[in-house]
């Protein structure tokens, strides 16, 4: 009983930390830094919409490589390449001096959480307990948050340096995430060849409504990610404003460790609806009064929890609706979410010289609380919702 809960534990925690640098720090740090990037590199809004584009472009394509490559090595290979990614595509653009190589490391660091995530899905389903798997795959979404608090601490430091150093710490962090990887998690074998036909069929029966949810929470979630600096560069608040939102994310998406408990008893679709509607409370924050420090800090606090909790409650509901395919059900809608990632920042920088942040910040919130509402309405009892698919 004891060993196999400390499996549980060791994996939990090597995948937090994995996780945590990839997803929480190598995915957002170019948003976090992009005030001063444009202002050292002089961009203009429609270039630095596109680069975030294009961070979360590479994300897919860790995600679409991710499966292949782990039905040829095992689960555990794509996380080992996604923490080269990050570690090497921070050093790149720790160095950028031109839009070019920026860019290139920007997509080559923004790739690495589509390497690692959906991996550890089919990990804990092949080496944790059913009874511990949600908690297990909570703690691994959680490590998010973690990464988050790292992430702000240094910007924290890079407030009296250079944003590059944010971008040093990033690749450190990678490197260390990726050691204590290949000393927690056990090697898995390969699957072989997908069962590509069933599992076509199989998932697009059993995924349309978490599928649905991606498209909207991603794209809500990057869309405050992206901008939430840019807003605080325009006011009258400390430059320490920003940094301080991001460690406040991570510090109350520590939350989301409760995940698997709320699914178990709400039913994985209500906690999802509850975390679209309190991302777009954030968001609406945001928009109107982001001047405001009281009401930022209060946005960051709200944003973190259903950030987190959102994220996390994706890997448990797919996980519970195809458990034999876990990882294939997680990376379908996690690709889903990708696309929507890829193409809100794209319109957001070209709608933004016309109808202004506060604006679309506003407009992302009211349809991140229509589809809260919609996925409610949908009447998604928990039995249907979480009942598996043979």
């Amino acid at each position: 009983m004891t060993e196999v809960t400390s499996s549980a534990t060791r994996i939990g925690i090597a995948g937090a930390a994995v996780v945590g640098v990839a997803f929480g720090m190598a995915r957002y740090v170019y948003g976090l830094t992009l005030p001063d990037i444009r202002q050292e590199l002089g961009l203009s809004e429609l270039v630095l919409g596109l680069v975030a584009s294009a961070t979360f472009a590479g994300y897919l394509a860790g995600l679409v490589l991710a499966g292949p490559l782990a039905a040829r090595r095992g689960a555990r290979a794509p996380t080992t390449v996604g923490g080269v990614c990050g570690a090497l595509g921070a050093a790149i653009v720790t160095v950028a001096q031109s839009p070019g190589l920026l860019a290139a490391g920007a997509v080559l660091c923004g790739s690495a959480g589509g390497w690692v995530w959906a991996p550890y899905s089919d990990i804990v389903t092949r080496t944790v307990a059913p009874r511990l798997q949600s908690r297990a795959l909570a703690m691994i979404t959680t490590g998010t948050g973690a990464g988050l608090i790292a992430l702000g601490g240094l910007a924290v430091i890079a407030t009296y340096t250079s944003w590059r150093l944010v971008w040093v710490g990033v690749a450190v962090a990678a490197v260390i995430a990726a050691v204590v990887n290949l000393l927690l998690v056990p090697r898995t074998d390969p699957t072989g060849r997908p069962r590509e036909q069933r599992d076509l069929a199989t998932l697009a029966r059993a995924l349309p409504v978490p599928a649905g949810y991606s498209v909207v929470y991603f794209a809500v979630v990057v869309i405050y990610f992206t901008y939430a600096a840019d807003v605080l560069g325009g006011t009258d608040l400390p430059a320490l404003a920003v940094p301080v939102i991001y460690v406040l994310i991570g510090a109350s998406g520590l939350v989301a460790l409760t995940t698997g408990a709320m699914a178990g008893r709400w039913g994985s679709p209500r906690v999802a609806a509850m975390c679209l509607v309190i991302v777009a409370l954030a968001l609406a924050l945001l928009g109107a009064a982001g001047d405001s420090l009281v009401a930022t800090l209060v946005s960051a606090c709200v944003f973190g929890v259903g950030y987190m909790t959102g994220s996390a409650v994706l890997a448990v509901w797919t996980a519970e609706l195809v458990p034999d395919r876990a990882g294939a059900a997680f990376t379908t809608c996690l690709v889903v979410g990708a696309v929507s990632s890829v193409v809100a920042p794209a319109i957001a920088g070209t709608v933004i010289p016309t109808v202004g942040l506060g604006t679309l910040l506003l407009i992302s919130a009211a349809v991140s609380l229509a589809s809260g509402a919609g996925l409610v309405l949908l009447g998604v009892t928990r039995g249907s919702a979480t009942a598996p698919v043979d």
